[in-house]
């Protein structure tokens, strides 16, 4: 077997389908498993060139990371892949007691060697841009810097006030940063010395001047790399350009079914947008408490939920069932008041979901929301997805195909809260891109 040429560690669901999508879509044979696989599994997927491990850091405290992110970065060495991501939100929403993405970054050399991080958190692809160590993302067709941006700046749990990411990160480590900026990658300027080295991507010259560096000159010192799936974008430059991999595969569309489920735990108004669309063409909407799923009489509103989406579902009709519609609807206040709220609504959807999945013989699902999905898919007899067709209009958010237990051979997409446009629900349930 040739050595993988990278494994990964997702800090939520969502983003390590987005990872998945990125390397498969471009000819990297790619196995996302949702825990550490046993000898069995793992063998099912011999012939991929990246492995990667779906996880919850991005909503776990640093105590959480020392024991849970140490043993999932140990697994991954075992791998002895050329370069081993560990991958978080492109819009780097994180705080110091939350999705610490600098305590990860310290237990990562701390596993993998005390060598200089990459860092690229810029990805053209699903327009996120980084500019003289600032980050931009887009939104409703618009480019924001990131502490200024419609949805990010006002995140329920990590709201993102500062654009350069190396201040942000100086406050959740004490590890040295340097920057090397477009100007300094345009021209032939060496990195600086540093504990981690944020690399601008701005556009496809810059990423490809990344990848060149973190694979030709960086993967030397260390084999620990971290940022969103711009990482993966700026290294297909490089591996093409060595010859390692070739050209696009074609991925045919999956083509319609009659109906879907969707559950959601966001509060974005991305996918407020995309419930109205989904209420207008074709779903019924059935709003569910979020307290009542998460409180003492939690197990009847799960029950009551599933019962809801049944109704629908065997009437013929699509259903998505919505803790939110919208930031208006927000209750984050109210869970955050309760210890551990926030994953139990996680678990609640995810059981709802697998209930719908079987008792209405579903073929196809989706989950919405990034922290929603990395617990939702715990509760859904899950161990591993792989890339079913990409969506090349909505990058991020692909059609996956769930591999073991009940719920073999589901295709399944996880979708961020700010990912797609406003018919993401209804092209899934089409099956085009």
């Amino acid at each position: 077997m040739a050595r993988p040429l990278i494994s990964y560690y997702g800090d939520d669901f969502t983003g390590s389908t987005d990872v998945m999508e990125a390397l498969a879509s471009n000819g990297v044979e790619t196995v996302l498993f949702l825990k550490v696989p046993d000898a069995d599994l793992l063998s099912r997927f011999s012939g991929a060139r990246a492995f990667g491990l779906a996880g919850t850091s991005r909503s776990e405290t640093p105590g959480w990371m020392d024991v849970h992110l140490r043993e999932a970065f140990g697994w991954l060495k075992t791998l002895d892949a050329e370069l081993c991501h560990y991958k978080v939100c492109s819009t780097f929403d994180s705080a110091p007691h939350v999705g610490n993405i600098g305590r990860a970054i310290e237990i990562g050399r701390q596993v993998f060697g005390e060598a200089t991080v990459p860092l690229i958190v810029g990805a053209p692809q699903i327009r996120r841009y980084t500019a003289f160590g600032e980050l931009f993302a887009a939104y409703q067709g618009r480019n924001y810097r990131i502490d200024r941006h419609p949805v990010m700046s006002r995140h329920p749990v990590t709201p993102m006030d500062e654009a350069n990411l190396l201040l942000h990160l100086a406050r959740q480590t004490s590890l040295t940063s340097a920057l090397m900026d477009v100007v300094a990658l345009s021209g032939k300027a060496e990195p600086e010395a540093a504990d981690i080295l944020l690399l601008d991507v701005l556009d496809a010259a810059t990423q490809a001047a990344a990848g060149r560096l973190v694979w030709e000159t960086l993967r030397a010192e260390g084999r620990f790399v971290c940022g969103s799936s711009g990482v993966e974008y700026a290294l297909i430059s490089a591996w093409r350009q060595a010859g390692l991999i070739g050209g696009k595969p074609a991925f045919p569309a999956a083509g319609p079914v009659d109906r879907i489920a969707v559950v959601s735990g966001s509060v974005s108004p991305t996918t407020e947008r995309q419930i109205r669309h989904a209420l207008a063409n074709g779903f019924d909407g059935i709003p569910v408490d979020p307290l009542a799923l998460t409180g003492e009489g939690a197990e009847g509103a799960i029950d009551k939920a599933v019962e809801a989406g049944l109704r629908v579902l065997e009437s013929g009709r699509s259903v998505v069932l919505y803790t939110a519609l919208g930031p208006a609807a927000d209750r984050g206040g109210e869970l955050d008041a309760a210890s551990g709220a926030r994953h139990r609504l996680g678990r609640a959807l995810g059981r709802i979901q697998a209930e719908l999945v079987a008792r209405a013989g579903l073929s196809r699902a989706v989950v919405a929301g990034g922290d929603t999905s990395s617990h939702a898919l715990g509760e859904m007899d899950i161990s591993a997805l792989t890339l079913k067709m990409p969506l090349p209009q909505t990058p991020g958010s692909p059609l996956c195909i769930a591999h073991g237990g009940a719920a073999d051979g589901l295709e399944i997409a996880l979708k961020g809260g700010q990912v797609g446009g406003d018919d993401y629900f209804s092209m899934i349930r089409a099956g085009s891109a």
